[in-house]
C-alpha cells in the first residue's frame, strides 16, 4: 500500500488524539482512500484538511469523505444529499453497517472488506463526474 505522509499539522493533531486501536482503522482507512485515488482515471489530486474537526478529503471530480470516530466504531461520513449511501447499501447490503444516507460504520475490531470499500471510495470521489454523466450503470 502506497505510504502518504501528513503534510496538515491540524490533520496530524487530530489523528494522534485517537486511541491506538481505532487510529490505525483510521489510518488504514485513509491509505485507501489515497490508494483509490491514485489507482481511478479522472480522479485528481486529494486535499486533506478538516471540515467540523473532522479529517476530510476532497477532490474536484468528486463528493467529500470525512472520517472520524464514533464511540469505538469508525465513521466514514459522505454528504447525506448525494446518493452514495443509498448506492453502497444496494451493491453491498451485508458487507458494510450504515447510519442512515450518511455513513459506513466499522467497529475497531471488523476486518474491513477492501475491494467494496475501494470501489465505494471510488463512487464518493468520481461522484461529480458520473453526476455530469447521467445515472450510474452499476454492474453487480
Amino acid at each position: 500500500m502506497m505510504q502518504t505522509t501528513m503534510q496538515n499539522p491540524e490533520v496530524a493533531a487530530v489523528f494522534d488524539s485517537y486511541p491506538e486501536n481505532l487510529r490505525s482503522k483510521m489510518m488504514f482507512v485513509r491509505q485507501l482512500i489515497y490508494e483509490t485515488a491514485s489507482e481511478t482515471p479522472s480522479v485528481g489530486e486529494i486535499e486533506e484538511t478538516l471540515k467540523w474537526g473532522q479529517p476530510s478529503y476532497l477532490t474536484p471530480t468528486g463528493s467529500t469523505i470525512r472520517i472520524d470516530r464514533v464511540g469505538e466504531q469508525v465513521a466514514m461520513y459522505f454528504i447525506c444529499r448525494t446518493t452514495l449511501v443509498e448506492t453502497f447499501r444496494q451493491i453491498y447490503p451485508m458487507e458494510f453497517h450504515y447510519e442512515e444516507n450518511r455513513s459506513i460504520l466499522f467497529d475497531d475490531m471488523d476486518e474491513i472488506p477492501v475491494e467494496a470499500l475501494k470501489d465505494c471510495i471510488a463512487m464518493a470521489l468520481t461522484y461529480h463526474l458520473n453526476k455530469q454523466r447521467g445515472p450510474m450503470n452499476i454492474n453487480c
